[in-house]
């Protein structure tokens, strides 16, 4: 599959501000799974100086400094044209020792993975939350603890038993309120799914980045889903929103340990007491000449910012029903005020 994707990113200021540092994640990544053609930015105000980074995850970065020079707007475009080649996410073979759980990775393989095998909250290394165990437990149980299978079980599960609920703002809730609650974002449920994984020893990471959904839809935004580490396979994803394993269909731009971290922009404001509004507007084209379902996709929204001396986005996210096709987000804008600074988290 060959994707065109535009994503705008605008902020309107309610008074003219200075715009500190900032560092975008909005490159898709280049791999055996997909391959980025083409990409450009343009931000205005143009930056002073701007510098490309490989962060620890391997994931393209890019860090962006301004002038001192007042402006009420800052806009930020991404245009990419990336292909997608893994059509069959199940074409691997495991080792024989990781047919069954719970894993025991090799130690020259467990060091490299540690920031991938840990609680998400509860700091580096730390305990697994509890209603995870539990649920990793009776899973592990209900399969007889073949690990493909648990894989499967766990996205449906997920999928099956909560409720869709968009999240504009916030960071990714703990795993056990997620469970517990039955309903959250995409952000959440990516969060619970990593965090069973973890709970019998698979390695596990969090993905920000786009995906095509029912090309019959208009609303477009960003999502989330999970990767685990399986030995003879690789990093492979699944995407408990929608209970499928990640295909030619999504398009990944970073990938990291925890959700924290993922935002495809983030830096602060120099002024204080400021308000802003961001709005944002992504097109996905399917570019694929030899498909005749090519649309064009394109979803606008605004959405508020928290008033925490950051500048975090957020990605936006497909409801459940239907819960296998595209995003939803109400048509209609949204905004409110913030002092200072903006942050957004995937929905």
């Amino acid at each position: 599959m060959r994707y065109c994707i535009t994503h705008q990113i605008t902020y309107q200021y309610d008074r003219p501000v200075t715009l500190a540092a900032h560092w975008l994640r909005l490159r898709p990544r280049c791999d055996v799974t997909q391959k980025l053609h083409q990409f450009s930015l343009a931000i205005t105000p143009q930056p002073k100086q701007r510098s490309d980074i490989v962060d620890l995850d391997g994931n393209n970065l890019l860090k962006v400094w301004f002038g001192d020079e007042p402006t009420t707007t800052l806009q930020i475009q991404a245009t990419s044209e990336v292909e997608t080649y893994r059509s069959n996410p199940f074409n691997y073979l495991l080792e024989p020792w990781a047919v069954t759980l719970p894993i025991d990775y090799p130690r020259s393989w467990a060091h490299p993975l540690q920031p991938y095998l840990g609680g998400q909250f509860a700091g580096a290394g730390g305990s697994i939350d509890p209603t995870a165990i539990q649920l990793a437990q009776e899973l592990w149980l209900q399969t007889a603890g073949n690990t493909v299978s648990f894989l499967s079980e766990l996205n449906q599960r997920i999928y099956r038993e909560c409720r869709y609920q968009l999240r504009e703002t916030g960071s990714a809730l703990p795993p056990g309120i997620t469970w517990s609650q039955k309903t959250g974002s995409c952000r959440d449920y990516a969060v619970l799914f990593m965090e069973v994984c973890r709970a019998v020893g698979l390695a596990a990471r969090f993905v920000s980045g786009y995906q095509e959904g029912d090309l019959d839809r208009d609303d477009r935004h960003l999502h989330a889903w999970a990767e685990v580490y399986l030995p003879g396979a690789g990093w492979r994803g699944y995407d408990p929103t929608h209970g499928l394993a990640v295909a030619d269909q999504h398009i990944a731009l970073v990938a990291m340990p925890t959700a924290h971290h993922s935002a495809p922009v983030s830096g602060t404001l120099k002024s204080a007491g400021a308000s802003s509004e961001m709005t944002y507007r992504l097109t996905i084209q399917l570019a694929d000449a030899s498909s005749n379902r090519a649309a064009d996709l394109v979803s606008e929204a605004a959405s508020p910012n928290s008033p925490n001396g950051k500048v975090a986005q957020s990605t936006s996210q497909p409801t459940p029903a239907p819960r296998g096709s595209g995003s939803k987000l109400s048509r209609s804008s949204k905004s409110s005020k913030a002092s200072k600074s903006r942050k957004r988290s995937q929905s």
